[in-house]
This record gives structure tokens, sequence and C-alpha cells, in this order.
């Protein structure tokens, strides 16, 4: 039912294949996050059709609205969203602690009020194992607490500790042998509370690994010197999930420090917000300079949105706030990551992930302006 093994290596880079319960997933990985059981402004046959492989849900909001046992009722997340992939669920952990208002902690849970109507709820490792069990995906995650990035190290070590303890209780709590529960490794920036949380989430036996509390506020420096000492602590034959990372420079990083998932909700968020990413960097729909550029957002692209769609167009729609602008965006930037992951199992299966990284990082650093086409 499950598996993961690695099938090829490039350096640290990893090509490897996961496969579950409702498909096999090649890794690397990009997860598209669909918080509420639907990725933003697409639908399930344009995820499809980019190639998308595993869909990120969030147990916070799903819990919330419409509420965990209506979507068991109504088949799980499956059957409930019709998506027949794989998906993974996150413990709802990070949300309550970046979006609920009053929350207190302490060590059996959270208390806290919803930021939707203000109604109080709990969680605990037992309940978001409950949750998750009713949602259904495939992969799930240890309750974790994820401390903010700014946090004094007196806090991120009581969070470090109380995750290893959650973790233990979650692994209790779980039932279902149709999902995998993955670990997460806390710590902050700080590398002795790293090396504890690894050798302890480790210990515990998960199937699958992830380093969380990143992508929090500390700098890009700190991100890499975390990962950099923490992924050669995690088990060479489970795969290893960054959370929340992030950008396309990111997820290169990312991969040449040997992880194979990562999700970030940047392609949909900034493709809403009128920035597309390219070939050859960042590109702003909103620009004076695309009002009667015929050209495709990227013409190295072949997704939908660039065979059918000019930068004039899009940044008409962008600014006359018509819905398809949302869409166009979202289907080009997933298309853009997803086929970037591509390549980049491509190469490491060729054994010339370095090169490519290299050639992809010239590329993505090239200035807005030579995106757009010049002034």
């Amino acid at each position: 039912m499950f598996s993961f093994s690695v099938v090829g290596r490039s350096g640290a880079a990893r090509a490897g294949l996961l496969t579950t319960p409702h498909g096999a997933v090649e890794t690397p990985a990009f997860m598209p996050v669909g918080t509420a059981g639907a990725v933003k402004a697409v639908t399930r046959a344009q995820l499809e059709e980019m190639g998308a492989q595993v869909l990120l849900a969030n147990t916070y909001h799903l819990m919330l609205r419409p509420g965990d046992e209506l979507v068991a009722e109504l088949g799980g997340l499956h059957g409930f969203t019709g998506w027949t992939g794989p998906f993974l669920t996150d413990s709802g952990g990070y949300q309550v602690f970046s979006l609920a208002a009053l929350r207190r902690i302490d060590d059996d849970g959270v208390s806290f009020q919803s930021h939707i109507d203000g109604t109080a709820h709990r969680l605990t490792p037992e309940r978001s194992m409950e949750i998750q069990s009713h949602l259904g995906a495939d992969l799930i995650m240890a309750f974790d607490e994820c401390p903010p990035g700014a946090a004094p190290r007196e806090e991120v070590a009581a969070a470090t500790e109380r995750t290893t303890r959650w973790a233990r209780r979650s692994r209790e709590a779980h039932r279902r042998s149709d999902q995998w529960l993955f670990g997460i490794v806390q710590g902050g920036t700080h590398l002795d509370l790293r090396d504890r949380s690894a050798a302890d989430i480790v210990a515990l036996g998960f199937p699958g690994y992830a380093i969380g509390g990143l992508a929090v506020g500390e700098t890009k420096d700190d991100t890499w010197r975390v990962v950099d000492h923490t992924a050669p602590r995690l088990p060479e034959d489970k795969p290893r999930y960054l959370m929340g990372v992030g950008t396309p420079e990111d997820i290169l990083d990312g991969v040449a420090r040997g992880v194979d998932l990562f999700d970030c909700v940047l392609p949909t968020r900034n493709a809403r917000n009128g920035q597309l990413f390219t070939s050859r960097g960042r590109l702003s729909i909103r620009n004076a300079r695309h009002r009667r550029d015929p050209r495709p957002p990227d013409p190295e692209c072949g997704c939908y949105t660039c065979r059918t769609a000019s930068r004039a167009y899009l940044r008409h729609l962008h600014l006359a706030g018509e819905m398809t602008a949302a869409t166009l965006m979202t289907v080009h930037n997933l298309s853009f990551y997803l086929d970037t992951l591509r390549r980049v199992r491509q190469n490491i299966l060729l054994g010339r992930f370095e090169e490519f990284r290299g050639e992809m990082l010239r590329a993505l650093a090239a200035s807005e302006a030579e995106a757009e086409g010049g002034a």
C-alpha cells in the first residue's frame, strides 16, 4: 500500500518514488496548497492537466469549516473533492499558532478561538489525529508547536520538547493503516535543539519526516544552515518534507540538500496579486509596459496560459478585477513550479543536477526588466 524508494542520486539530491493508496508520487515533488480542499482559482481538471501529483489540505481550516465529520460522511477528502490522487494534510498546529485568536498553550494541547466566528475549540495530538483520520489523506502530520522565528531560545526549547511529547501521543493515537504519519523536527535556528529534536523524532520510528519551523521570519542563511544540519540526520530511506518552502530558488536549494517534498502558497498567492514566475525571473503583470505586449508570459512555457493569453490580455483582466486573471495566472505559476520539479528529477536521474541547478539559478536571477523584455 505504501512504499518509498530512492531511485537515483546526483550529489545529495535524490529522485524517489513514493507509493500511496491513491497513486505514486515521483519525487522531488511540489504539492499545490488546497487550504480548504481546493487550490484557489483552479479546477481539479486544470490541476490534472498541469500534472499535479499530490495536494495539500489544511486540518485547521477544514475542522472549522465545513467540519471534519461532514467531510468523513461524504467520503473523506477524496470523496468530498473528487481528487483521485494523494492528499497530504498538515496537523493544524501552525494555523492555530498563526491565525487563531486568544490561544492558550499547555502541555496537553491548545485552546483557541476560531478566526472565523470566535467559537472556542481545543486541539490536542489526539484530536488532530481524529480530524486527520476523518479527512482521510494519504499522508498526515504529527501535531507540533511551531514558534515564531524571533522567539527567544527558552520558548523554542520548550516548544521543541513539547513537539516531541506530542509526536509520541500522535503516534499512539494514529489508527489507520491507510495513512502514513510523518514526524516533524523543530528547534528553530538552534542547531543543538535541532539535533535533539531529530534524534527524538527519528527514535519514534515514523515512515516519513518533515523539517518544520522554517520560513517563519528567519533569514535565508539561517534557513539553509538549519536544513544543511538537519537533513543528514533524517533516515536515508524515508521521505523528507521541507514545510512551507518556498520560491523556485528555495526548492532548487532544498533538493540540493536531499529534500523530497515541498509546499508553498507563493505560486497561487502571487498569481492572484499579479506576479508571475518565469524562466527569466519574476514578472509583474501590472507594469504599464505590458499594456500592448502580445507575447505570452513566458515564451519557454507550454502551459495553457502561455499558449492562449498575451501579457496585454492578462494585464487587462487583472486591472479590471476579472476572476479569469487569477485562474490564468495561477495555471501558469503552478505549471512553472510543477514543470521545474519534473526537470529537476530528470536531471537528477541524468546525474547532472548541480549543472542544471546552476543554469536555472542564473536564469532566475535575471532582472525583472529582462524578464519583461526591457524598459
